[in-house]
């Protein structure tokens, strides 16, 4: 997927990337100069690799899986436990395997036909984007579309063809939030049961000096390990992509 959301936004380059190349720099001897050149479509990859992150967010499942994960930890009361870093690995992975179907369609549909020639660079652009405009709109709620519609001061009963891609973008992310905090808060609540439990018995016997969360962390661990809650959060994460 990563490598086909490369290569369809590699497409969006000018035609002309793909001719002569840019002149880096000219070397002369005083006998005789010779010109260093570099692809003009290697210098546009090198572009969109810095705004690689922003697209990651934007255009993908990556927003949702990273927000139900770190809520996850909090639920569970485990400050830096997974590190950050091993959570947005776990995001980065679940990305993959959830946007693959679109990458593929992408790879196979757009850059490969451009590629051989058989397409021309509008023609591929136009292909390419389809199916990630099909993802984005199956996730995105309407009453979501609607207030950006309204925001940009387009018509609310635009098609879903018609609707301009920097409307749905930021539709796109504000379903992912409410929805990843709507798994968030699912996952919360036995947790939750567990922590007023402890906090309950550690009252009625006296206790109120020692933390709750020291004696419900334990708990809550093992209930989440004994219901294989990381089978359980994943497979309800990829389940909600449909």
């Amino acid at each position: 997927m990563l490598r086909a959301l490369l290569l369809l936004f590699c497409l969006l380059a000018p035609s002309a990337f793909a001719n002569d190349g840019f002149t880096l720099f000219t070397l002369d001897d005083g006998q005789q100069s010779q010109s260093v050149n570099i692809k003009l479509e290697i210098l546009a990859l090198m572009t969109v690799l810095s705004f690689l992150p922003a697209l990651l967010m934007m255009l993908t499942s990556f927003t949702r899986i990273i927000v139900v994960l770190a809520i996850l930890r909090q639920a569970l009361g485990l400050q830096q436990s997974p590190p950050n870093k091993v959570l947005l690995g776990i995001a980065l992975v679940l990305t993959l395997f959830v946007m693959r179907p679109v990458g593929q369609v992408i790879y196979d549909e757009a850059y490969l036909p451009y590629d051989q020639g058989q397409i021309e660079l509008p023609e591929a652009v136009k292909i390419g984007v389809v199916p990630l405009r099909k993802f984005m709109l199956a996730q995105t709620r309407e009453t979501d579309l609607e207030q950006m519609l309204k925001i940009a001061d387009e018509p609310v009963t635009l098609t879903a063809d018609e609707i301009p891609f920097f409307v749905l973008m930021p539709a796109f992310v504000l379903s992912e939030l409410k929805t990843a905090f709507q798994i968030g808060f699912l996952l919360f609540l036995p947790f939750l049961v567990i922590d007023l439990v402890v906090a309950s018995v550690l009252m009625s016997m006296g206790m109120m000096m020692l933390s709750p969360l020291i004696i419900s962390l334990p708990f809550k661990l093992m209930v989440f390990v004994l219901v294989d809650g990381w089978s359980m959060t994943v497979s309800t994460l990829v389940a909600s992509f449909g």
